[in-house]
Order: C-alpha cells, then sequence, then structure tokens
C-alpha cells in the first residue's frame, strides 16, 4: 500500500510540472519579448511568437483529448513533454523572429497535449475521496503559473539570458518525463477507433484563421482590411464544415452530446466567461499600475501577487469543499465574489490607493481561484474512461478560447475608450507630446517617457487612461454575470461515488452511441 500511495505521488508530481511548463511559458515569453526582439530584431512580427503557440496549442487540446480516450493517456502525454522539450530546446537557439514562431509552434503542439491529459491522468489515477483536495492543487498550479510566469521571465531576462527562459523547460520536462514513464500504469484497455482527421484539419484551420485575425486585427492591419475580412470569412467557413462533420463522424473530435449534460455545459460555459474576466484583471491593472500610478513594471507585476495567493486559497478550499456542498453552490458562491471584485475594479480612478487596488485583486483571486479546481471536476462528472479526455481536453480549449477572446474584446473596449477621451482632451488646442499616438497609452508606461510629459498633460492623459480602464472592467461584469447564471443551472450534484462510472470501456452502453442518446445516469458495477 505504502508504495502504491509513493508511485502516486510521484506521478501526481510529473502531472504537477507538465501543468506548471506548459501554463507558465506564454507568460514568461511575454515578458521577455522586448529584450528578444532587441537581439534577433522582427519588431513587424513578434506578434507571430505568441500566435503561433496559441494556435497550436489551442488547436491541439481536442484533438490529443480525443486521441488520449482511444489510445491512452501515457503516450500523449508522454508524447506532449517530449514535443515541448524540443520546441523549448529549438527557441533557445532562435537566430530570427520567423525561426522562433516556427519553434514556438512546436511547443505549442506539445503545450496542447499536457495540459488537459495531465488533468484527465489525475482523475483517472487519484481516488475519489482524494481527488476534491488534488483538484485544488492542480487548479493552484494552474493560477500560481499565470502570475508568477512574468515574474520570473522579468528575473531570467535581466539576470541571466532570454534564451534560459525556453532551457529552463528542458531540465522540468526531463524530470516530469521520467516519473511518468516509470511510475505512471494504466489499467485500461484501448481499441483502435477511426480517427476524425476531416474533423482535425478543419477545426485547426477554424483556429488558425481566428487567431491570426485576432491577433492582427486592430494592430497591424484594420478590422475592416481585407486581410482580417477574409480571416473571419475562413473561420465562419471551416467552423461551420468542423460542425457538420461533427454530427457524421463515428469517433467526433468533440463530442457535442456532452453539452446535453447540463453540469458539462454549465461548466464550459462558467469557465469560458470567468476566464474572459479573469483575463481582463491580469491584463489591465499592471497597466493602471504603471500608466495611473506612476509605479515600475516590477510593481506593476507584483500587484498582482495578491490575487495569486488569494486564488491559491480558494482553489484549494474549491477542491476540498466538493465532497461535502454540490458544484452550484460553491461555484455561486465564487462568482458572487468575483463579481463583487470586477465591479469595485471599475470604480478606479487617479486617486485609488494602492491599497484600495490590492483589497481589489484580493476579491478577484479570491472569487476565480474555485474555478481553476471545481470545474475540472464537474466536467467530466458522470462520464466514463472513454469520455473524460474528450470533455477535459473540450473544457481547457474553450476556457482558453475565452482569454483569448477576452483580451481581444477588452482590448477594443479599453483603446476606443481611451483614444474618445484623448480626443476630447486636446481637441481644445492642448499640445500632443511628439512622440505621443493618441490611441496608444504605452508612452506612460516607462518613466523616461512619462517625465518628458508636461505634468498637466499627463494628469489629463493618466485619468484618460484610467477612466478607460474602469470602463473595460465595467464591460468585464457582463461575462461574469453570465458565468453565474450559468452556475445556477448545475443541479445540486457533488463529488460522490454515484458520479463514477464503471462499466468496461469495450462495453455498449459506454459507447459513443450511449451519449449521442443523451443518457448519462451512472452505471454502476455488477
Amino acid at each position: 500500500m505504502k508504495q502504491q500511495q509513493s508511485r502516486l505521488s510521484l506521478v501526481i508530481a510529473a502531472l504537477l510540472l507538465g501543468i506548471l511548463m506548459a501554463s507558465m511559458d506564454n507568460s514568461i515569453v511575454a515578458t521577455a519579448m522586448g529584450n528578444i526582439v532587441g537581439e534577433i530584431g522582427g519588431m513587424d512580427k513578434f506578434v507571430w511568437v505568441t500566435s503561433a503557440y496559441m494556435v497550436a496549442e489551442m488547436a491541439g487540446m481536442p484533438i490529443f483529448g480525443k486521441l488520449s480516450d482511444m489510445y491512452g493517456r501515457k503516450r500523449f502525454f508522454v508524447f506532449g513533454i517530449i514535443m515541448f522539450m524540443i520546441g523549448s530546446a529549438l527557441c533557445g537557439t532562435a537566430q530570427s523572429i520567423t525561426q522562433l514562431a516556427l519553434y514556438r509552434a512546436v511547443q505549442g503542439i506539445g503545450g496542447g497535449a499536457l495540459v488537459p491529459i495531465a488533468f484527465t491522468i489525475m482523475f483517472d489515477a487519484v481516488p475519489l475521496e482524494k481527488r476534491g483536495k488534488l483538484g485544488g492543487l492542480f487548479g493552484a498550479v494552474f493560477g500560481i503559473s499565470s502570475i508568477f510566469g512574468p515574474l520570473l521571465g522579468a528575473y531570467i531576462t535581466d539576470y541571466i539570458a532570454w534564451q534560459w527562459i525556453f532551457y529552463i523547460n528542458l531540465p522540468i520536462g526531463l524530470v516530469a518525463l521520467c516519473m511518468i514513464a516509470a511510475y505512471y500504469k494504466e489499467s485500461h484497455e484501448h481499441s483502435r477507433q477511426p480517427i476524425d482527421w476531416a474533423g482535425a484539419v478543419t477545426l485547426l484551420g477554424a483556429v488558425v484563421c481566428l487567431m491570426f485575425a485576432l491577433e492582427l486585427g486592430g494592430k497591424q492591419l484594420a478590422w475592416n482590411s481585407t486581410e482580417i475580412l477574409s480571416l473571419l470569412g475562413g473561420f465562419m467557413l471551416l467552423t461551420a464544415a468542423f460542425l457538420y462533420r461533427e454530427t457524421k463522424a463515428k469517433e467526433p473530435i468533440i463530442t457535442f452530446a456532452l453539452f446535453k449534460n447540463r453540469i458539462y455545459s454549465s461548466s464550459v460555459i462558467m469557465g469560458f466567461f470567468s476566464g474572459a474576466a479573469f483575463i481582463a484583471a491580469s491584463v489591465y491593472i499592471p497597466i493602471y499600475i504603471q500608466g495611473v500610478l506612476g509605479g515600475s513594471a516590477t510593481n506593476s507585476g507584483m500587484v498582482l501577487l495578491p490575487m495569486m495567493v488569494a486564488s491559491v486559497i480558494t482553489a484549494t478550499l474549491g477542491g476540498s469543499l466538493m465532497n461535502r456542498y454540490s458544484y452550484r453552490s460553491i461555484m455561486s458562491s465564487s462568482l458572487v465574489v468575483l463579481t463583487a471584485g470586477i465591479l469595485l475594479l471599475s470604480t478606479l480612478n487617479p486617486e485609488s490607493s494602492r491599497l484600495i487596488i490590492t483589497l481589489y485583486m484580493t476579491l478577484v483571486g479570491l472569487g476565480i481561484g474555485a474555478s481553476f479546481s471545481v470545474l475540472g471536476n464537474a466536467c467530466i462528472h458522470g462520464l466514463s474512461y472513454r469520455q473524460r479526455g474528450t470533455a477535459s481536453a473540450t473544457f481547457n480549449f474553450l476556457r482558453s478560447l475565452g482569454m483569448t477572446l477576452g483580451i481581444t474584446m477588452f482590448g477594443m473596449i479599453q483603446k476606443h475608450a481611451f483614444s474618445g477621451q484623448m480626443e476630447g482632451i486636446f481637441s481644445g488646442g492642448a499640445a500632443l507630446p511628439q512622440t505621443f499616438q493618441i490611441d496608444d497609452p504605452h508612452v506612460l508606461l516607462t518613466e523616461q517617457a512619462r517625465s518628458s510629459i508636461p505634468e498637466d498633460v499627463l494628469t489629463s492623459i493618466s485619468g484618460a487612461l484610467s477612466s478607460s480602464i474602469a470602463q473595460t472592467f465595467a464591460w468585464a461584469l457582463l461575462p461574469v454575470l453570465l458565468a453565474f447564471a450559468a452556475s445556477l443551472f448545475m443541479g445540486k450534484s457533488k463529488l460522490d461515488a454515484t458520479a463514477e462510472y464503471t462499466t468496461p470501456i469495450d462495453e455498449d452502453d459506454s459507447s459513443e452511441s450511449r451519449l449521442r442518446a443523451g443518457d448519462y445516469s451512472p452505471v454502476q458495477s455488477s
């Protein structure tokens, strides 16, 4: 028994390392991009470095999730670690921004396998009575990575070299690979099934079109440009083709019948919308600290720490409470706190103190933390082994999509509000600083630039930035309220033994046809 417990602990450690690598990578790279571009050039193409990773990761999530259901978790988790390590090693050797973007795509393929399959292996390997607490731990690691990533990236870039933001993944990945290869033994049998290649291709194409449209639109290209409209048109056509294909495929990449399960559909909706609101706080509070209060880049990153600590607390607490309280009770309570935090952030003004901001961010962290652990468990509630990989991967895919859309939509809102107020300020004849773009607040984010702007003009610009960020948070209330509404439809289910399927995976009543019939009742072993 002790030996079995020790093996399980090593497996869990390997899964946590995999999640940490994949979920933290994008935030680390974003912090170092200034140094990277300064050394290898490519300012006009740096957006592809992030886009390539996100496209590959998001497109890979549902595909690898489905494959893990069909052929086993271990081989695809190992594949994900190896691809991530190869991509990381290549990124450190990049001599141009184009090379770096290509190598980041390799990393993204690995990341697309790591995150959803890590959660699914945990659900498979951990006894039900311990799944809540460990789900909280997994959620805490996921939350920590999104906050600590920028701080670690800044430290490595400043004191070592930007290449090491990639090389640091190699020892971590090697340890995780050795532990999962040696100690994780799958007990389920697997049967060969036809792969939905048409669904995979159309899904990949749709994600590529959407991501590039969101990354380039309003930045390098106008939203009404031929290129952006073509990308959006391609996204809609390929999405329609994908949806049609999935209704016909014998083993679809995304099983739409899952959404008939109200616990699953509610979890996905909450993950999608709460992720969008969470990313707004993560992005715009650091800008507020630097641009309005005149803090340094380090200070702006540190202000996220209260949110991180609070999210870890509620992620762990939420996981522990799942055995005693329903998913609905935990999530609706958490989302009320998140709503309060976002509402208070919408009242920010140039006179708001650091203490006030810290309190507001703590509320946001307390409100979002439970979603990292509870929703991951809720989305596989009552599903068989053969359905968990698809369910978990689709959930993670849509949560990532919600964050991506949130960044774009809130960016448009903030930019429009800021430029409108700037036009009002300087239409009366006030002198606009020569280096200042009327819709670009980033000049306020460096101390040198701020010192070159007259005090009265700086006060006006900072006020405009503060107001635009407050308006953005006001709009962020909409997805939070939609997430709260979805939580009310989860029913009274909680993490308990009656939620477990125990029917062998090769029996008819646990197959795809059972899902298509909308049967989600627990199956008891004989």
